[in-house]
This record gives C-alpha cells, sequence and structure tokens, in this order.
C-alpha cells in the first residue's frame, strides 16, 4: 500500500460502477476490482450491487478467507473520505409495465378479444343449422 494515500471523495468513487470501470469502499479503503470482475467467485453482478455505497457490510457478511483479504492489497488505490459517504443509498424502484389490476397477460386478453366473437358466431351458426325445419 501507498505510504501517502490518495484520498477520494464519495462522489467520484460512485462515478465507477461498470464492468469496465469498478471501484468498491471497503472499511474506509478504496479498490480499484476492474481487473478482478471476470475472476470473482460470485460474478461480477456481486461486485456491480456493491458500487455506490460503503460496501464493507457486503463484503464482510460473505466471510472471505484470508488469501482473499491478501488478494485485496493489489486493487488498493486510496482511502475514502468518509465524510462525503452517505449514510443512506437511495433506493429506485425497478420501472415495471403498466399497471394490470387483475394480473392478466396481455397477450391473453387480445386472444380471448379475438376468440370470444368467433365462438360465438360458431355457436350462433350451430343452433341455426340444428334448429332449423327439415
Amino acid at each position: 500500500m501507498a505510504s501517502d494515500p490518495k484520498i477520494y471523495v464519495y462522489e467520484e468513487v460512485a462515478k465507477h460502477n461498470k464492468t469496465k470501470d469498478c471501484w468498491l469502499v471497503i472499511n474506509g479503503k478504496v479498490y480499484d476490482v476492474t481487473p478482478f470482475m471476470d475472476d470473482h467467485p460470485g460474478g461480477d453482478e456481486v461486485l456491480l450491487s456493491a458500487t455506490g455505497k460503503d460496501a464493507t457490510n457486503d463484503f464482510e457478511d460473505v466471510g472471505h478467507s484470508d488469501s482473499a483479504r491478501e488478494m485485496m492489497d493489489k486493487y488498493y488505490i486510496g482511502e475514502i473520505d468518509v465524510s462525503t459517504v452517505p449514510t443512506k443509498r437511495t433506493y429506485t424502484p425497478p420501472q415495471q409495465a403498466q399497471y394490470n389490476p387483475d394480473k392478466t397477460p396481455e397477450f391473453l386478453i387480445k386472444i380471448l378479444q379475438f376468440l370470444v366473437p368467433l365462438l360465438i358466431l360458431g355457436l350462433a351458426f350451430v343452433v341455426r343449422h340444428y334448429t332449423k325445419e327439415k
């Protein structure tokens, strides 16, 4: 590790949140884990989900081995200015399709709109055909 570490503000670290450019904050330290994305045993999604926040709890909850902790040294790039890290991450819910109160899939509605008139016509034809006087 560097003897005089660079200090990063949260806004700078949070910009690095892609597979080809991924930084994490763990225990007040900033790591550029971009070269490790393809090799991470949990996949790159795990690392990406830890961007934009203090990922210490995420890291500790997994119970990483001593060798994993030693490996972090080669990805260390500096320290985070803890006063710039938000205490809470803002949750943005995923965008959803138009609300359908009865939960009926749209394709089923379209099929029924086509089939119901055909069934009524077919039933009318059958009734007319068999009730005709011969």
